[in-house]
């Protein structure tokens, strides 16, 4: 059984799909996907374009993508990473501001694996914690 399918929100995702693929050449698999259930994909995409909005808010701009490109570092996004990357970039970042950046959530995804691993290696050799 299909979900009938409100033929706004198909409008409203194959804009979106359009401006993805003008902005950044391709459309991600992700988007893809999602955009075959236009109920989900159009609020997720308004939810992202809120939080990274491309104006200042409560956390500049370039910030919000700078953040971004950590967050994208720590959970391995690969994708995510590159394209946050190009728009920290466009926002201003400087190569040394990205770097940091990824290094900073490169930090805390090791030291969350760490937390992991050495809690369960102290549990299995009796070390308190």
């Amino acid at each position: 059984m299909h979900m009938q399918e409100d033929p706004e929100l198909r409008k409203a995702t194959d804009k979106i799909l359009k401006a993805i693929e003008e902005s950044y050449g391709f459309v991600p698999v992700v988007n893809k996907v999602m955009s075959e259930r236009p109920d989900v994909f159009v609020p997720y995409v308004n939810f992202g374009q809120s939080i990274l909005d491309r104006t200042d808010g409560a956390v500049p701009r370039k910030d919000r993508f700078l953040l971004a490109v950590s967050a994208a570092a720590a959970v391995g996004g690969e994708h995510c990473l590159r394209v946050q990357i190009k728009h920290a970039r466009e926002a201003g970042a400087s190569k040394d501001e990205i770097l940091e950046s990824i290094l900073i959530g490169s930090y805390m995804s090791m030291t969350r694996s760490q937390s992991y691993a050495l809690r369960a290696y102290a549990d299995e050799f009796d070390i308190p914690y």
